[in-house]
């Protein structure tokens, strides 16, 4: 329900609250910024014991960069870290509030679709619609399939679909379809056309992704956390990654499932309330949405102007700017979603999502966006530049290398007469100091999640054993070490091909076990290999004491090929899994959704043949469901938010002048 929001809610949270979260922020950034410094210090001072040179200079402005984005993350898995092994952070949306009064609104479950496996998209819904049907609030939630499809024997069969569930489950006028002429905006733009049409109906809506499934339960949680928190206007369910089969993909899903609750618990620490919004698995006050969160189009033409790719960021960004709060709920329950099954795959997804953070840059001078969202949205951009800064700092590091091999130590400097050469310096302790801080760095945060899954009983058997998490995170490690290098040339491709202007082109994003063969692969990796053998057969030539240190980079580009085709495939994965290892919970004792989406697509129903009689009555069954495919309009008015808004957010009684907290009043 959405009820006014005001001055006097925000003096109702109390002066505590506002002091705990500058604190925790200043703590968090100050920690950030002091361990980056720490290490860009060492650095120098390892530089500049034989005198610093001009690409010194960049190497060490792009090593501070890279160990700042390094130094969040590590300690947001810290604060990730004591929350959850504490038990709860009192202060988090979902540990403030318990479910009592019963549930007031209205809740749309929208799923965007655009030529997806129709299929997987009808097995999702017939798990999700099941789950609200076991709700004893299941009037309260209605599902549109929103169809962007632009293949006509697709869209065909989502009708098929659609018919089929609404009459499994006698859901005529509770379950609707509706497919767009024209997939404007996409999907944003397909969500946008659902407010301005029937979102006035409902009170929230809850976005799915083509792959996600989600519990009734947890569905239900967050229409119950919207209507006790009316200053929400967007609250993020933590959507796990389940479901694949190829190595690839278990590599992901086992990480992801040790790691993505700490650091979302990190994430929902310092974030509080200013926290991000992901596309799906989320929901929307719609009136708050419609309001505040329509996309403008930027200036010029793509990739870095006109339609906004990545939206989730920017109407985050707009919904905070109208007063609203989006927070994150990082429970580890009754949220999942599919990812890519190989690499290739995973790439052209990111091609997609790195063009549309990089345009979020045009975004930074919007007037009225809070300090913390244009930090989201230079992270994400970050997300991606940090391959190119990285391949520039290594490439920086072994062109010093072999001019230095080349021209040798200037033992005499020009000018210099004394009796006495400059003999060369090294600093072994601080090199040790460096090298073990960016390993804590690095490998520290995988490692306190496996110490949480180790220490709770449940969790350790649903990885199966203590011994079995640990040589699980080293065989992901190996993985992701090896696979690292690849993605770093990949991303970097993708931000120069954006910066000079090239647009990515729209597919529909691939979702089931792909295996990838070797002509593919070559033809994707071949610059890979081509670069990983030159650069190779230089430092070997010029500077072969330096191989060691890029061994684990070259290594991972010359056999890119390979590794992408092995880790396509479900053979190796299959094996793993007999002895127990890249286990999940969700693998060990599947929740009731999982195993009835893997019931439904090993077990597809299959279509009876019709007599002439029958056909005829399913004719006069369609036209009928045709008249029941959407409801009656219900529009709400989704216009356009200027970039450059100005005067105070509607319905909040604040100003757009907020900096330290996502509670103080201007």
């Amino acid at each position: 329900m959405d009820l006014p929001v005001d001055a006097r809610l925000v003096n109702r949270r109390g002066q505590w609250l506002q002091s705990l979260t500058r604190r925790r922020r200043i703590v968090f950034f100050g920690l950030t910024l002091l361990t980056a410094t720490a290490a860009t210090t060492m650095m120098w001072d390892i530089l500049a014991a034989n005198g610093l040179n001009n690409l010194d200079r960049v190497g060490l402005v792009l090593f501070f960069v890279l160990f700042l984005w390094l130094s969040s993350s590590f300690w947001t898995a810290v604060a990730g870290f004591v929350v959850r092994w504490r038990g709860s952070d009192t202060v988090q949306i979902a540990e403030r509030w318990r479910a009592a009064a019963p549930l007031r609104g209205r809740t749309a479950v929208i799923m965007p679709i655009y030529n997806e496996d129709t299929s997987r998209v009808a097995a999702g819904l017939e798990v999700v619609w099941s789950s609200i049907g076991r709700l004893p609030e299941q009037a309260a939630f209605d599902l549109f399939i929103l169809s962007d499809t632009r293949k006509h024997d697709i869209g065909a069969a989502e009708e098929t679909a659609w018919r089929d569930l609404v009459v499994r489950h006698n859901a005529r006028g509770r379950i609707f379809y509706r497919r767009r002429p024209e997939n404007t905006a996409r999907k944003a733009g397909n969500i946008a056309d659902f407010v301005n049409n029937w979102g006035g109906a409902y009170d929230y809506a809850i976005v799915l992704d083509a792959d996600s499934i989600m519990s009734g339960e947890t569905l239900l949680e967050l229409a119950q956390l919207m209507d006790a928190n009316p200053r929400a206007g967007i609250i993020q369910a933590l959507p796990l990654p389940a479901g694949r089969d190829t190595l690839f993909a278990r590599l992901i899903q086992f990480a992801a499932r040790l790691s993505s609750p700490m650091l979302s618990s990190g994430l929902a620490y310092w974030q509080l309330g200013e926290s991000n919004y992901w596309g799906h698995n989320a929901i929307l006050r719609l009136k708050a949405f419609a309001a505040h969160c329509g996309l403008p189009r930027l200036p010029g033409s793509a990739p870095l102007g006109g339609e906004i790719l990545s939206h989730d960021f920017v109407e985050a960004a707009f919904m905070r700017r109208a007063g609203y709060e989006v927070w994150l709920v990082p429970i580890e329950r009754g949220s999942w979603e599919e990812i890519p099954s190989n690499v290739i795959d995973y790439a052209a997804r990111d091609r997609r999502w790195a063009q549309g953070n990089i345009q979020h840059l045009g975004l930074l001078p919007a007037r009225g966006l809070y300090w913390l969202n244009r930090i989201h949205l230079v992270g994400g951009v970050l997300s991606y530049l940090a391959s190119p800064l990285w391949l520039l700092m290594l490439a920086l590091s072994s062109t010093v290398v072999i001019l230095q091999a080349m021209h040798g130590h200037q033992y005499f400097l020009p000018g210099q007469h004394g009796l006495f050469p400059n003999w060369p310096h090294y600093r072994d302790g601080e090199i040790a100091a460096l090298l073990s801080l960016t390993a804590v760095a690095l490998f520290g945060p995988k490692i306190l999640a496996a110490i949480l899954a180790i220490r709770d009983p449940a969790l350790r058997r649903g990885y199966g054993g203590a011994s079995r998490v640990l040589w699980s995170l080293l065989i992901e490690q190996v993985f992701s070490v090896l696979l690292a290098p690849a993605m770093m040339l990949f991303h970097t491709t993708f931000v120069i091909t954006t910066l000079a202007g090239k647009p990515v082109s729209w597919h529909a994003q691939e979702r089931g076990d792909r295996g990838i063969g070797f002509v593919e692969a070559l033809r994707r990796h071949a610059w890979h290999v081509l670069i990983g053998l030159t650069w190779g057969a230089l430092i070997v030539r010029f500077a072969p004491h330096y191989i060691g240190w890029l061994l684990p980079v070259l290594i991972g580009m010359v056999l890119s090929v390979p590794l992408t085709m092995l880790t396509s495939r479900i053979a190796p994965a299959d094996w793993l899994r007999r002895h127990r290892l890249l286990l999940t919970p969700e693998e060990t004792d599947p929740p009731p959704e999982l195993a009835a989406l893997q019931s439904s697509l090993a077990h597809p129903q299959a279509a009876q043949p019709r007599t002439a009689v029958q056909e005829a009555a399913a004719a006069r069954e369609l036209l009928r469901d045709l008249e029941h495919r959407v409801p009656p309009l219900a529009p709400l008015v989704m216009k356009a938010q200027p970039l450059h808004q100005r005067g105070s957010a509607r319905g909040t009684g604040e100003t757009h002048r907020r900096w330290l907290t996502p509670w103080r009043k201007s």
